[in-house]
């Protein structure tokens, strides 16, 4: 499959007059009593949206307190692309189970969203069916079908004529021939997401089967039309959505909002975008320094880099050579020695805590070549790199000093980051620090306070972007 240009095939796509686009939304969104509740497989799916809770665990008390928030949306961060399958189906039935218990409750319905990675990679097709046996066994609820819209503009994720795509410069990649389709857990080789949904449903669902919204009709603004599309979708049917701008997902939104109330039922797997949208989050501008360090405490900033994804370490050698920040490489690859380890991870937080009381700012990264145990030893792996991401988080659980900021770099890092090492139960998302890179606030009963925690996706930006982020963390 052919790479495309981005600048040639946005300018063939007919405009839409947005206004009319949203003022239809806003009217759908006002009168929908359902809330949706997003399931994180990792921190980043809150990189679109700002003022909306995300609880980092799933008790009954958590989704009930989301459930009885004034805001329609709120995430419940699961972690689970860093599972291995049996925890993902034990975590997601007993999501599905309190979910709608608590629906029942509360008597008020819901929209489930499985919000998963951009460029493909995850537990799919395990988290969605694993919700729907678990709701539809708890209820008489019977799901017609699944959306999947892995959209996400700020990333550079783009789905024209089926075919996912990922922006590199002006070029639109296959997501399929991009380094991330090589995952050795989550990886694939499908870019049309009929062909994809086949390829990871093990042929259960064919690509000739699936609904496709193409981005024809949702700029021509035919709501009815993608209406009529949705009320068609029987037997868990996925739904695939195209879309290259905002203004595509505002129109199945409304759409999509319309066939709830006519009695349809669906889940959603997505990226960060339809979040967004159906959520109601506005646009807010990039946070400024003054809004994210609201108590300077003198010291030095810490910033946390486990993702091995290229763009991540492009964008660590960039912020190394910027001489804004200090470096410690974590040789993680001692691992598969218990004493050897537990002296490095000693050694790197040790230094960490002189640097950052001295006011220095340090970046301390997992060691960049990955630990290969060689064929058909994936879950072994797995496990492993559940074992060096406790090592880099219990860094930061056992820092005796705070630093003035924090900046976690990679999904899996960034979770148990935020939830081990600092403790988090519930964080506000305050916004983004640059597009795609959001920033929480830490609640009271977290290590550190009101401290801003920027979760940085492995995935996002170009090479300068880490650097640049680091620039407005230090006011520079």
């Amino acid at each position: 499959m052919q790479n495309l240009k981005a600048s040639e095939q946005l300018d063939q796509i007919p405009s839409i007059d947005r206004e009319v686009v949203q003022d239809l939304l806003s009217k759908e969104i006002a009168n929908s009593s359902y809330k949706i509740v997003v399931l994180d497989d990792d921190p980043t799916g809150i990189q679109t949206v700002h003022g909306v809770s995300v609880y980092t665990d799933w008790t009954k008390s958590s989704i009930q307190a989301g459930f009885r928030e004034e805001n329609r949306i709120f995430f419940l961060l699961t972690n689970s692309r860093g599972f291995t399958s049996a925890e993902t189906t034990k975590a997601h039935t007993e999501i599905a189970e309190r979910v709608q218990a608590v629906s029942e409750e509360e008597n008020v319905p819901y929209v489930l969203i499985s919000r998963g990675d951009s460029t493909l990679r995850g537990h799919y097709p395990l988290e969605t069916v694993t919700l729907k046996d678990s709701i539809e066994a708890a209820s008489s609820s019977r799901f017609d079908g699944e959306v999947i819209i892995p959209f996400f503009k700020e990333g550079g994720r783009l789905t024209i004529d089926n075919v996912h795509y990922v922006q590199y410069g002006d070029d639109l990649v296959p997501a399929g021939e991009t380094e991330f389709a090589k995952d050795r857990t989550f990886g694939f080789h499908s870019s049309h997401l009929g062909e994809w949904v086949e390829e990871k449903t093990k042929g259960e669902f064919k690509k000739e089967d699936c609904i496709y919204i193409t981005l024809e009709t949702l700029r021509a603004n035919d709501v009815e039309a993608v209406k009529k599309q949705l009320l068609a979708a029987t037997d868990f049917q996925k739904i695939i959505v195209n879309a290259v701008d905002y203004v595509d997902v505002e129109v199945f939104v409304t759409a999509f909002l319309q066939a709830l109330k006519e009695g349809k039922h669906f889940l959603c797997r997505s990226a960060s975008a339809l979040t967004k949208v159906i959520g109601g989050v506005t646009d807010k501008a990039l946070l400024t320094r003054g809004e994210l360090i609201t108590e300077d405490t003198n010291h030095g900033g810490l910033i946390v880099v486990g993702s091995h994804v290229q763009k991540t370490t492009e964008q660590l050698n960039d912020l190394i050579a910027s001489g804004l920040v200090e470096a410690i490489e974590f040789d993680v690859h001692l691992v598969l020695d218990d004493d050897a380890f537990a002296k490095e991870i000693e050694r790197v937080r040790t230094t960490i805590e002189q640097m950052i009381t001295s006011g220095k700012s340090v970046v301390y990264y997992t060691r960049r070549e990955r630990l290969d145990l060689g064929d058909n030893r994936q879950e072994e792996e797995l496990q492993l790199s559940v074992k060096i991401s406790d090592a880099v988080t219990s860094i930061v659980s056992d820092l005796t000093v705070q630093p003035n900021y924090i900046v976690a770099k990679g999904g899996i890092t960034s979770s148990s980051v935020g939830t081990t090492g600092l403790s988090v139960k519930r964080a506000e998302v305050a916004g983004q620090i640059k597009p795609g890179i959001p920033v929480w606030k830490t609640g009271p009963e977290s290590k550190f306070p009101g401290c801003a925690y920027i979760v940085f996706p492995g995935n996002v930006g170009q090479a300068e972007t880490l650097k640049e982020a680091v620039a407005v963390l230090e006011g520079k």
